[in-house]
């Protein structure tokens, strides 16, 4: 055996434990008895390993030769290896029997060193595992009670973690979503190019083929003459060959002579043709240059270019230089695209006033179009003189023939975008026009209706032939069906008489119901009541007024009177029918209560008790309907009943399903119908029973104000025209018994008359002070009236004039849609003026769902509201953003735009220019349509109030506005033919006032 080397041959550790050697027997204990001093010298003698640079030296080129030094875990640095090498060594060196022995006992030393080195390491894993086990059980055992730190960090983490990859998918999201907005924005923009160019070379490949055949013709035209001319030619030499023989020898100078004459005729003919083209040219250019368009298009005003474009003799001159310029034919479409280019001028001169708005991408492209033409024209037109024979350059006049083509391809895209405006504004102004028809035209006295119908139907006539000029008939005939449709359709639908006529009046003659109304001519009030339904109705029999007012419908009859001559189709309303049904319902509970504890004979007697006498109400006594309800139901006969215990309501619910239906209306028939099979249905256990009972009530409830409609119906034109009459001694007698007084009334007079003469006081800065200019009386009335109409916030009670108390509901109405126009417009405005939209487009879908919203919210939410609560802004916002596309940006102010107008209005505070702008707008035009006085200017004002909303700024509100106005006309109409001598007498006082 060779000496083991530490580097070609590890060993490992008996340990287990890496660079730890096993210890060899201690050789230098002197009592050993194998070992003495003289071997453990000879061992230390033994051959060592040379240094590592030799070794490295050696092996170098034979790296296979020698293993990594794995000296940490090797077996054969360890020290008993160094005892069985030295032990070898001396073996061999000796070769005695003790060499032998003591090689023997060093190897048996070093195996059972080995194996209990490896027992005491098996020993230490064991103990090592059980511990590890111990602790395993233990930790297993532990109450999980609560969760360890390492369990909370963990649950953080994950959370953190999900938190994180939550923004980042929305982050992600947002930025897909803004990826696809602008693949869709470059998308729709390179289409938009490609057909703008594809137009564009279609124009170019038309002039093209136009200059050709233009070309062709003139080369045709060419030819034609110069065959003509040899015609002349050949026909003179003829004549040249029939001379007499005997001017033979001259026939030389002869034909000199002729040839120089001919040629003479030729070339004046073609002298005086240039001069007579040359003198044509000059006149023509001369006539245009006297129109400076260029010099007068920026300075003149739009009204005065506006008739300067439209004077023939402009047309005229201007067509004769663009055919000159070869831009255009001498053909019926002249005129036409002579307008079409001198719109040109009005655009680079007045653009504001030309298309309301220079903020659109359109109209911007549109406006540098017709700069380039201009600008090519002038240069074009200057250098037409005498000199060049009134001839352009061929350059010049090859770009602007394309300015040409794209200025007249982009006209006619705008044209078309802006005639759909139109088309839809003189379309709802058709609408308004029929809606004002429907409302006038069953008036029954025909004063109205035939004051009306002509100015209806002109103004109708010329909206259509427009409509139809600019869409064409098929499409303007659809158009105008489906938008009166849908107007028709949202207006109340207004039934037939025979079909709301309660059944049991079927029997009863028009002439005796005609008869039976008494005259309203003489000045007592009592007229009044005679045919008012609530003289014909009795008194209900409590005697508490507010219980009385809570079981019936029905006014005053000041009220009513009034309600009727501001709408004629007035009806009345189940206002309280909400309160009625818990009041129903808590009396049917208390009723099942008292059957429960065995007294129901008085709940039973009241409930028909109160059936019998609604129902009588509405028969005539004597009928034999009234005289089988009055059997049947008599009280007294019921009472009694009720005490022996004989008392069937089977037999009363099969009574009443059997009356009930002989008194309803026509239109109440499947109504009834599912009432009548409920009561023949069924068992009549105690709930049941006052369920039916609770249904019958609120059957008989609504029979009644049929009953009650129907006779409002038919005495509403005596009360109609008696209601001024009867206004006016209501009111007199209320002065005189100190009941009101005209104190406000005078002091919104008093107001309203200085607000006027110091608007006239600034429009005659002179002082000459006219009496012209002195507000009337009419004036100052209807500035108090839009004032009341169209001012902002809550209208107290305390603000309104006595004489306007009765539309004191109706003025808080009007304001609250006043303010919502506003506000909706605005926001509208806004939105179209960042997405650089026209301001004359209609966004009909987006303003009737903000008008909804605002119908049934707030402005702004409760102060208790929660904080996560989505605002009312939020909600209008969102309308917008899902309607349109908005870069992040836009979003965010028009998102702070819409908050602040919604806290404005909330605080009735409107500080916002585009809000304040609006609502003097609002104000002007509702104030313009109001001062009309006769038919003819009403309808001339409706006709054009979408157009004057659409310059205002508000195109999609001409409904709601018409609405405004026409309630606030009738609410004038009727307050001044009540009151008109008290706001005389007003109007007189407060001019001595000031005087």
């Amino acid at each position: 055996m060779g000496v083991p080397n530490a580097d070609t041959e590890p060993l490992p550790s008996p340990h287990g434990d890496e660079g730890a050697a096993f210890p060899p027997p201690d050789t230098t204990n002197p009592t050993d008895p194998l070992i003495d001093a003289d071997e453990n010298s000879d061992m230390f003698d033994a051959p060592q390993d040379p240094p590592p640079h030799l070794i490295a030296r050696f092996y170098r080129n034979r790296p296979s030769a020698r293993r990594k030094s794995s000296a940490t875990s090797s077996r054969r640095n360890s020290l008993s290896s160094v005892h069985s090498r030295s032990s070898s060594v001396q073996s061999r060196r000796h070769g005695s029997l003790s060499g032998c022995q003591s090689n023997y006992i060093a190897q048996h030393l070093r195996r059972a060193s080995i194996i209990e080195s490896r027992r005491a390491r098996l020993a230490d894993r064991a103990a090592h595992a059980e511990q590890v086990r111990l602790r395993a059980a233990l930790a297993k055992a532990a109450p999980r009670g609560s969760i360890t730190n390492s369990e909370e960090r963990a649950l953080a983490a994950q959370l953190a973690k999900e938190k994180y990859l939550a923004k980042v998918a929305a982050a992600c999201a947002e930025e897909v979503a803004r990826a696809k907005r602008i693949a869709e924005e470059v998308k729709e923009r390179k289409l938009a190019e490609e057909v703008r160019a594809r137009l564009e070379m279609e124009e170019r490949h038309a002039e093209v083929e136009r200059r050709r055949a233009e070309y062709q013709r003139n080369l045709q035209a060419r030819r034609a003459r110069r065959a003509d001319s040899a015609e002349k030619k050949l026909g003179t030499v003829e004549e040249v060959a029939d001379v007499d023989e005997e001017a033979v020898d001259d026939r030389t100078g002869l034909k000199g002579s002729l040839k120089a004459k001919q040629l003479s005729e030729v070339e004046a003919a073609r002298r005086i043709r240039r001069a007579w083209t040359l003198y044509r040219r000059q006149k023509t250019v001369a006539a245009y240059t006297q129109l400076n368009l260029l010099h007068r298009s920026s300075h003149d005003t739009f009204e005065d270019m506006t008739k300067l474009v439209a004077d023939e003799s402009t047309i005229s001159a201007t067509t004769g230089v663009l055919m000159l310029l070869g831009l255009q034919d001498n053909d019926d479409t002249a005129a036409l695209n002579t307008r079409t280019f001198l719109s040109a001028f009005m655009i680079t001169g007045h653009p504001v006033a030309v298309m309301n708005t220079t903020k659109g991408a359109q109209e911007q492209d549109l406006i540098q179009k017709a700069t380039d033409l201009i600008t090519n024209y002038e240069a074009c037109v200057s250098r037409l003189a005498r000199w060049n024979h009134f001839t352009p350059n061929a350059t010049q006049l090859e770009q602007l023939s394309q300015a040409y083509s794209a200025y007249t391809s982009t006209f006619a895209a705008w044209r078309l975008q802006d005639s759909s405006v139109l088309i839809e504004g003189m379309v709802d102004s058709f609408v308004e026009l029929d809606a004002i028809w429907q409302t006038v035209k069953d008036d029954s006295r025909g004063e109205v209706a035939s004051d009306y119908r002509e100015g209806i139907r002109d103004n109708q006539v010329m909206l259509l032939s427009r409509i139809r000029k600019l869409a064409g008939p098929d499409r303007a005939d659809f158009l105008i069906k489906k938008a009166i449709r849908e107007s028709r359709r949202k207006r109340p639908k207004k039934r037939p008489a025979a079909e709301v006529r309660p059944r049991v009046l079927e029997s009863v003659q028009p002439e005796s119901s005609v008869a039976a109304q008494p005259s309203l001519d003489s000045d007592d009030e009592s007229a009044v009541d005679e045919v008012s339904p609530a003289a014909l109705v009795p008194a209900y029999p409590p005697s508490n007024e507010e219980l009385a007012d809570l079981f019936t419908a029905m006014p005053s009859n000041r009220v009513l009177t009034h309600e009727l001559a501001i709408d004629k189709e007035y009806r009345l309303e189940d206002s309280q029918s909400d309160l009625r049904d818990q009041l129903y319902r808590s009396i049917c509970e208390n009723m099942k209560r008292a059957f429960e504890a065995g007294d129901g004979v008085l709940w039973t007697v009241s409930a028909a008790e109160n059936i019998r006498e609604k129902l009588l109400r509405m028969l005539t006594p004597g009928n034999s309907m009234h005289t089988l309800i009055s059997d049947t139901l008599d009280l007294e006969s019921i009472r009694r009943q009720c005490r022996q215990g004989v008392f069937s309501y089977t037999g009363f619910f099969e009574f009443m399903g059997s009356v009930l239906p002989k008194l309803c209306a026509p239109y109440r028939d499947a109504e009834m119908k599912a009432l009548t099979d409920e009561l023949n249905a069924g068992e009549n256990g105690l709930d049941e029973m006052t369920g039916k009972l609770f249904k019958i009530l609120r059957m008989v409830d609504k029979l009644s104000l049929d009953y009650t409609n129907f006779m409002i119906m038919n005495a509403s034109a005596t009360l109609i025209r008696e209601a001024p009459g009867y206004e006016q001694r209501m009111f007199a007698k209320d002065l005189e018994a100190g009941v009101i007084t005209l104190a406000k009334t005078e002091q919104l007079w008093r107001t309203a008359y200085a607000q006027l003469a110091l608007q006239a006081d600034r429009r005659d800065p002179e002082g000459v002070r006219n009496a012209s200019d002195r507000p009337s009386a009419q004036k100052v009335y209807a500035h108090v009236l839009l004032t009341l109409a169209t001012e902002h916030g809550e209208l107290q009670p305390d603000l309104v004039p006595e004489t306007l108390m009765l539309d004191l509901r109706r003025l808080q109405n009007m304001r609250q849609q006043a303010l919502r126009i506003t506000v909706i417009g605005a926001i509208l405005l806004t939105a179209k003026n960042l997405l650089k939209r026209d301001s004359r487009s209609l966004w009909k879908n987006e303003a009737s769902r903000l008008w909804h919203l605002l119908s049934n919210e707030p402005y702004a939410l409760p102060s208790n509201a929660d904080n996560t609560t989505t605002t009312p802004a939020q909600k209008a916002f969102s309308i917008l953003e899902t309607a349109h596309n908005m870069p992040p940006a836009t979003k965010h102010q028009l998102s702070g735009t819409i908050a602040r107008f919604f806290a404005q209005a909330a605080g009735a505070r409107l500080t916002d220019p585009v809000l304040k702008v609006l609502s003097q707008r609002l104000r002007t035009h509702v104030a313009t349509r109001l001062s009309a006085s006769t038919s003819s200017e009403r309808v001339r004002a409706a006709s054009s109030a979408s157009e004057a909303l659409a310059s205002c700024g508000m195109p999609e509100f001409t409904a709601q506005v018409g609405g405004i106005v026409e309630v606030l006309g009738r609410v004038g109409e009727v307050d001044w033919r009540g009151h008109g001598g008290w706001y005389e007498g007003v109007y007189e006082k407060v001019i001595e006032e000031r005087v």
